[in-house]
């Protein structure tokens, strides 16, 4: 797909709680086509120690508003900056970038998509492509505890959702691959993104139950190009950019001890 480089205007800037931020950004001609699973490399300006882009995953987009939004977790210098941005502030944004994950190829497939922390960000992104299409998904999504749980009404409105906290307070206590939901059920096929031990256990399962699975990998993404391999990752292929070649990968070209 084309790339693009962006001045976009923030139309919203959310803080869904402590530290986590979400940002809606607009421009006065039509945003340009972007899948479920693509990135984008956000500008930081204002700050004495970052240099870089920051890759954040796109959350959703709203075609009637012209609105990408981007869910930012304030973990250091440049997300934190990111994060004070407020409405009607200008943001560069090159974008979409990566190779998004693959559509179900009928209505009626099963699918689940598997979210921890703020990997379920790309998730609801890829809920509503699918919803678009006639297909129903099931998301299972966790977190540490219940503030963890982020835009838990926007997935129910477009699926059937299950939740997973460690401490308990909502859902089902402890992390999303020991939930009841896949003892019960099959899916044709499953996509994840959230911390790497997750989406290998995750992986596990898909493999156990024939299964086709993605998964979104998280490498260090500088340039979003393929030009500074900073983001290799080893598959049965050889090594590969993840920001050119992923972030979405299906299991079955990775090298993890699975």
């Amino acid at each position: 797909m084309k790339k693009f480089i962006l001045d976009l205007t923030v139309s919203a800037s959310e803080h869904l709680r402590k530290g986590y931020v979400l940002l809606k950004l607009t421009d006065s001609r039509p945003l340009p086509p972007m899948l479920p699973g693509q990135f984008a490399e956000l500008k930081v300006e204002g700050s004495e120690t970052t240099f870089l882009r920051r890759p954040i995953s796109i959350n959703y987009v709203d075609e009637e508003k012209n609105e990408v939004w981007f869910l930012i977790h304030e973990v250091g210098d440049g997300t934190r900056k990111l994060g004070e941005l407020s409405e009607g502030g200008k943001l560069n944004v090159v974008m979409p970038l990566g190779n998004g994950f693959t559509m179900p190829e009928t209505p009626d497939e099963r699918v689940l998509l598997v979210g921890g922390g703020v990997g379920t960000a790309p998730l609801l992104y890829m809920g509503k492509k699918m919803a678009e299409a006639g297909c129903r998904p099931t998301f299972l999504l966790g977190g540490r505890s219940t503030a963890d749980l982020l835009q838990l009404e926007m997935f129910r409105a477009l699926g059937d959702v299950y939740v997973t906290t460690e401490d308990g307070s909502m859902g089902e206590k402890g992390f999303v691959t020991q939930h009841s939901l896949l003892s019960q059920e099959h899916f044709d096929r499953i996509a994840t993104c959230g911390p790497k031990p997750m989406m290998m256990a995750v992986a596990r399962y898909a493999r156990a139950a024939g299964s086709s699975c993605e998964v979104s990998l998280e490498n260090m993404m500088a340039c979003g190009l393929g030009a500074c391999l900073c983001c290799v990752e080893k598959t049965v292929e050889g090594h590969v950019c993840v920001c050119k070649e992923g972030p979405v990968f299906n299991i079955n070209k990775l090298l993890w001890q699975i």
